[in-house]
């Protein structure tokens, strides 16, 4: 169901930094520009949204739309509490941490044999100029505590050379997050997994091709392209209400 619903974005335009509204944090919805992240979050929560309440909601569109912005609440934030800036899930492998601890997500890395990932995180407090909301102290001071955090526990990820090796274990809308070789960064891309002629393909929304769209050639072979990417973590979206 998450792979056919991704699929049904394919064409709509890459826009980075939807998120990064005027004025303290809040709750975003936009179905007219997707970046990688915000693709995958919105096709999990329009799954859930379809296959539990939709037809139900549709005929109060405030209902509709209270109930949307709750699943996508769930997966964007900590606990699915939006509590300012730093507590949306910023780093991909905490917001895959987060869901799996919630129950949203099963992480699939231990069945493929992932190992761990030894690079710190510490890339948002090291580079504070790029981000808008870290010119407020405490925001900055609070990243740091989330970075302190996450470097206590190992990451797993299933290194670029064996990808081709497990491939045949991930199932079509599993949640990709490819590592990034970017010091201080955890995961330089998101997607959905998607099976094409018997071929492990990317679902995303990538910068270079400006829109949602399935990768051109299988995943064991794209990761081994991209000079700043390392590998991938894999997680399975969970049934919930």
């Amino acid at each position: 169901a998450v792979a056919a619903v991704g699929r049904r974005f394919v064409g709509t335009a890459y826009v980075p930094g939807t998120l990064e509204v005027d004025g303290p944090e809040k709750l975003v919805v936009n179905f007219q520009g997707l970046d990688c992240v915000t693709f995958v979050e919105n096709a999990l929560a329009l799954t859930r949204f379809i296959r539990a309440d939709g037809a139900r909601l549709l005929p109060s569109r405030e209902a509709a739309e209270a109930r949307y912005e709750a699943l996508l609440t769930e997966y964007r934030y900590r606990s699915g509490l939006l509590d300012g800036y730093p507590s949306r899930l910023h780093y991909f492998s905490e917001w895959l941490s987060d869901n799996t601890r919630r129950g949203l997500l099963t992480n699939v890395g231990p069945q493929l044999g992932a190992e761990p990932d030894p690079e710190p995180i510490d890339f948002m407090s090291t580079h504070p100029d790029a981000y808008r909301q870290l010119s407020d102290s405490a925001n900055l001071r609070r990243i740091r505590e989330t970075e302190a955090r996450l470097n206590q526990v190992p990451r797993l990820y299933v290194p670029e050379e064996r990808i081709a090796d497990i491939a045949g274990q991930i199932r079509d809308g599993d949640v990709i997050a490819a590592t990034s070789t970017v010091p201080g960064l955890d995961v330089a891309h998101t997607g959905l997994a998607l099976w094409v002629d018997g071929s492990l393909h990317l679902l995303h929304a990538p910068l270079v091709g400006e829109a949602v769209e399935i990768s051109e050639v299988p995943l064991a072979e794209r990761i081994l392209r991209i000079e700043s990417q390392d590998g991938i973590m894999v997680a399975r979206p969970q049934e919930r209400r």
